[in-house]
């Protein structure tokens, strides 16, 4: 049943349960490499860690926009708080950005300066924790992301599971060492820091489509495809959605029959949202605009040029 307990909350506190515990999570892992590094003086070992510091850091202003949107809409927020989780996922994408100008940059300083590493089966283990705190974190991220729709909280788990990829990354530096070739360490530190700059880049695309409102075109079949459950609807003429946070807002235009009264027209709109609210699980609210099959769509309700008032003459779109 709808209405019962509002999905903002529900979704909203299932976020923050999986924030406090991936944040808890990866301290404990960079904690535990950073005292490994400070033993060894392994690059590699250390831009992971500091990767790690970045990605735990990300928890906190998701942490915040989750707290946010359970506050309700006001009379200045009509549509609540969700954006706030928007504007979290740029802060995580520039967390993102400086952990890759610190990695990059001890990288380059050891390759031109090298150092002696040592504790090789200590680092060796060090990485191996990184990887399996890493994916902990991922799984739980990714697995509450997509349950509550959230796009910077799916973001911020496959995130994670890259940084457990660079954690193994960090074995064949210790590899190389152990063989005799050292290099390798601050090698494998820049490899990490070129992945970092892919993972930027694929979180730039992810928060930066839902800040200018788009969408996957899936949504839109999905929205016409529950409108077709409604016999009484003869075309969906426009659709728009857009997210807020988690939530899913739409707006769409339907025809029915020009010969129903007004209080049928209210009642089939009112199935039609029921029917969207079942098939799509993060719809928050769906704005119903009924028209006549003959003078359906937006073109037709367009004011032509006209004159009134002191204005000229003038036409609304």
């Amino acid at each position: 049943m709808h209405g019962l307990v509002d999905p903002t909350i529900a979704t909203t506190q299932r976020g923050m349960w999986a924030l406090q515990w991936s944040f808890i999570i990866l301290c404990a892992t960079a904690l535990l490499q950073a005292v490994v590094v400070w033993m060894s003086g392994s690059v590699a070992l250390l831009a992971d860690t500091i990767h790690n510091v970045g990605d735990a850091a990300t928890a906190l202003p998701l942490w915040v926009a989750f707290a946010l949107a359970r506050r309700p809409p006001s009379r200045r927020f009509t549509y609540g708080f969700g954006r706030v989780e928007d504007l979290a996922g740029v802060v995580i994408v520039g967390l993102i950005v400086v952990s890759v100008i610190v990695s990059g940059y001890e990288s380059l300083t050891r390759l031109i300066h090298p150092q002696r590493i040592t504790h090789l089966g200590v680092v060796a283990l060090a990485s191996l924790i990184g990887f399996v705190g890493n994916e902990a974190v991922a799984l739980l991220r990714i697995k509450v992301g997509k349950e509550i729709g959230s796009a910077a909280l799916v973001a911020d788990g496959y995130h994670a599971r890259v940084d457990g990829v660079t954690s193994v990354a960090v074995l064949v530096g210790v590899v190389g060492v152990w063989l005799g070739y050292p290099i390798v360490d601050p090698l494998v530190g820049l490899l990490i820091t070129v992945v970092i700059v892919h993972i930027v880049w694929e979180s730039s695309v992810t928060i930066f489509t839902r800040l200018l409102d788009g969408v996957d075109p899936s949504v839109i079949e999905q929205i016409t495809h529950a409108v077709a459950h409604t016999p009484e609807v003869q075309e969906v003429t426009q659709v728009r959605v857009r997210w807020l946070g988690h939530r899913l807002h739409a707006e769409l235009n339907m025809a029915v029959s020009p010969q129903l009264s007004v209080a049928q027209g209210h009642a089939i709109a009112t199935e039609v949202r029921h029917q969207l609210l079942h098939h799509l699980p993060h719809l928050a609210n769906v704005t119903i605009h009924i028209d006549p099959v003959d003078a359906s769509g937006e073109e037709h309700h367009r004011i032509s040029e006209h004159v009134h008032g002191n204005f000229p003459v003038h036409a609304h779109p």
